[in-house]
């Protein structure tokens, strides 16, 4: 099935058409800036803009930045805070006339990591994080995902993990990858005494640079990077969507009057 995925990002929108039975994208990857700032209006019709360029008509599957219950955003850490409550999937339905289904960003990584990457027929517990902006989170538990995890908000060093060891952290704060792995490593840690993973996948734009760390990484449980490298977030959200669509559900078109109705309570 040929579905459009996308990655919504704080500074990027990313979309391509993906093979989702192959894990292989059929399209050149396309950029546009997200625009700031990055309310609910503004995104949505970025969207449209990204989506006309492909001249395509079908499902689009959304990577996105906060954590997603059935089609609303409850969170937005690093994107406009108006998203908090937004009904992501109607919103972008209804402005680009397409059925579009909104799942975390990391999750949708690390959907593509298990079903084609470097987390594919391994059993038991495996862990990824992307490192970006922030630090995003997905856990799986033979295969199967446990969604909106969201660990870069666990405390770490009295601050907020991905405060501390972020890749906008380490260029914020001016440090050397080696310096930064340090910090890195100490959220590894944390990781593996809470969770006990058998392995952990590192995503996002840090991820292609582990060479420059790779040293100071000493935890006990097997480190590797992501094999779908910057394409797991496009690649996963059209996977979400194409699942979605085999299951008969449609995007979440009564979200806005739940959630206005859940405010006024």
């Amino acid at each position: 099935m040929i579905v459009l995925g996308v990655d919504i990002g704080g500074s990027g929108i990313k979309g391509a058409l993906v093979d989702t039975e192959k894990g292989e994208l059929v399209s050149e990857r396309i950029r546009i800036e997200t625009p700031q700032p990055a309310t609910p209006k503004a995104v949505a019709k970025t969207l449209k803009d990204l989506i006309s360029k492909f001249d395509y008509h079908g499902p689009v599957g959304c990577g996105f930045p906060a954590t997603v219950h059935h089609g609303v955003a409850f969170t937005a850490a690093n994107i406009d805070k108006t998203w908090i409550n937004t009904p992501a999937e109607k919103l972008f339905t209804e402005t680009t006339g397409n059925d579009c289904y909104v799942l975390n960003d990391a999750d949708a990584a690390g959907i593509a990591e298990i079903k084609f990457g470097a987390g594919r027929d391994v059993p038991g517990v495996v862990m990824m994080i992307t490192i970006g902006t922030g630090l995003g989170s997905a856990i799986f538990i033979n295969g199967q995902l446990f969604p909106n995890t969201e660990l870069g908000h666990l405390i770490l060093n009295d601050d907020i993990a991905e405060h501390y060891c972020s890749d906008s952290a380490r260029q914020r704060h001016d440090l050397s990858w080696k310096k930064w792995g340090k910090r890195f490593n100490k959220y590894l840690h944390r990781l593996e005494f809470l969770f006990n993973p058998d392995l952990i996948i590192l995503g996002g734009g840090a991820s292609k640079s582990f060479e420059k760390f790779s040293e100071k990484i000493d935890v006990r449980t097997r480190v590797v990077t992501a094999t779908t490298l910057n394409t797991a977030g496009i690649i996963g959200a059209a996977m979400h969507a194409a699942d979605s669509m085999k299951a008969g559900l449609k995007p979440n078109l009564e979200a806005v009057e739940e959630a206005e109705k859940e405010d006024g309570e």
